[in-house]
């Protein structure tokens, strides 16, 4: 490849690099030193912004979009690194709000390539270096910053942040992780810095000791946002959720309108409202205006999709992201509190996770489109319909996401709710 069009970089990078979206766990690295061998060949960009890291099961990718669009709002140029995309590569690299040029990508990959030769990094790793050396010459005054996976051994586990924030802990990854809480915890707890405050959204007990344990070995603050900020009131309505929210500490109440209107951004949105008074407290400054402002516009701020995102009304479509056992367990939650005739759910996983316990969790009522994302790691359609028919789900299995999702359409009737949802590249394809 030498200076190719964007669409031949995207290709290379695909082609080259192990992405573990596609082929699973053979794209890990167990290290970081790739990581730092790229950093170093594009000038340690890391360490020329300012930064915000964010790690947990569920709910990391909807808390980064809204500290980016707090930031934003509050004056601040603002970086946000996410994984995976959607549509476009680089909706994973963002600086308010807008995604990165096409020619960088295109630029920056060519001025990498001997190190890409060199040392054949995950396009992981390789993307967090373009993440950063692009904040960097954006002069970005901070980066919100996602982790990929686990922390630990996360490419994004190079950072010295303002503030870390784990948002909750949940069964996902597990051959990677391991398959306790604790043990998944304890890969999140290794972005917690020494000296460093980092918040926990959710007070977890089977994990709370680890975190505590981390903050206390190198004497990082810690925050349990849940004993900070409580949920007084939820209003869940049709394009936004309205919460009236109490500072514990100092006994006040305030209102918020967030317009990811999906219930269980109840307890994300505590950990951000603690993640910004440490902000405040670090040295930003982020008025209430500003906070109320952005979390009332998150999704036109950054572009934040596949979140009980609504498509369409009649039948009300919806699109989400969650793939796990508490996602789906917030699904659930979401769906009790909708109204509908018939329910219809076009799902398909990938095949290195053990889906049975979240397949037992998925309501028996619904007429299933099982079906399979265009990418090697794919679970088999055919062989979900099997192992959902085992869990007493019913419906019929379609090769292709688009034949999926047609036949639900045609299938549904006008005051019927249609959601598609058990993977990021499920939901990907019907955007």
């Amino acid at each position: 490849m030498k200076n190719g069009t964007y669409a031949e970089t995207i290709e290379y990078l695909y082609a080259q690099l192990p992405m573990f979206s596609r082929v699973g766990a053979a794209a890990l690295k167990l290290d970081l030193d790739n990581t730092f061998a790229l950093l170093e060949a594009c000038g340690n960009p890391h360490l020329q912004f300012k930064s915000i890291h964010i790690a947990g099961t569920n709910g990391k990718g909807s808390s980064s979009h809204m500290l980016a669009a707090i930031c934003q709002e509050a004056g601040y140029k603002t970086g946000l690194y996410t994984s995976p995309h959607l549509v476009d590569f680089r909706e994973r690299i963002k600086v308010n709000g807008f995604m990165c040029e096409e020619e960088f990508v295109i630029q920056f990959t060519e001025m990498m390539k001997p190190t890409i030769d060199n040392i054949k990094p995950s396009f992981f790793e390789l993307t967090v270096a373009m993440a950063f050396r692009y904040f960097a010459d954006q002069r970005v005054d901070v980066a919100v910053v996602e982790t990929g996976m686990g922390g630990r051994l996360d490419s994004t586990n190079v950072l010295s942040p303002l503030v870390s924030l784990i948002t909750n802990i949940s069964y996902d990854h597990m051959q990677m992780l391991g398959d306790t809480l604790p043990a998944i915890a304890a890969e999140k707890a290794g972005i917690i810095k020494q000296d460093t405050p980092v918040v926990i959204s959710e007070t977890q007990v089977e994990v709370m000791q680890v975190f505590k344990a981390k903050a206390m070995q190198v004497s990082a603050p810690i925050y349990f946002a849940d004993q900070l900020y409580q949920v007084i009131t939820a209003h869940l309505e049709p394009t936004s959720l309205e919460l009236f929210i109490k500072h514990l500490p100092t006994n006040s109440t305030s209102a918020y309108t967030l317009d990811i209107n999906s219930n269980y951004q109840r307890k994300n949105v505590l950990g951000v409202l603690a993640t910004v008074e440490v902000l405040n407290d670090v040295g930003l400054n982020i008025p209430a205006e500003a906070l109320h402002k952005a979390l009332s516009n998150v999704k036109q701020l950054t572009g934040l999709h596949g979140r009980w995102e609504v498509i369409a009304e009649r039948p009300l479509t919806v699109l989400d992201v969650g793939h796990n056992e508490a996602g789906i367990i917030e699904i659930n939650q979401q769906l009790s509190l909708q109204k509908y005739q018939r329910l219809h759910i076009v799902l398909g996983f990938v095949k290195d996770k053990d889906i049975s316990k979240v397949l037992q969790l998925l309501p028996v009522e619904a007429t299933y489109y099982f079906t399979q994302a265009a990418l090697p790691r794919a679970l088999e359609h055919d062989t979900l319909r099997e192992m959902a028919k085992a869990a007493g789900l019913h419906g019929n299995a379609y090769a292709t996401v688009k034949a999926a999702f047609a036949a639900a359409k045609q299938a549904a009737g006008p005051e019927d709710l249609l959601l598609v949802c058990g993977s990021f590249f499920i939901v990907a394809e019907v955007l």
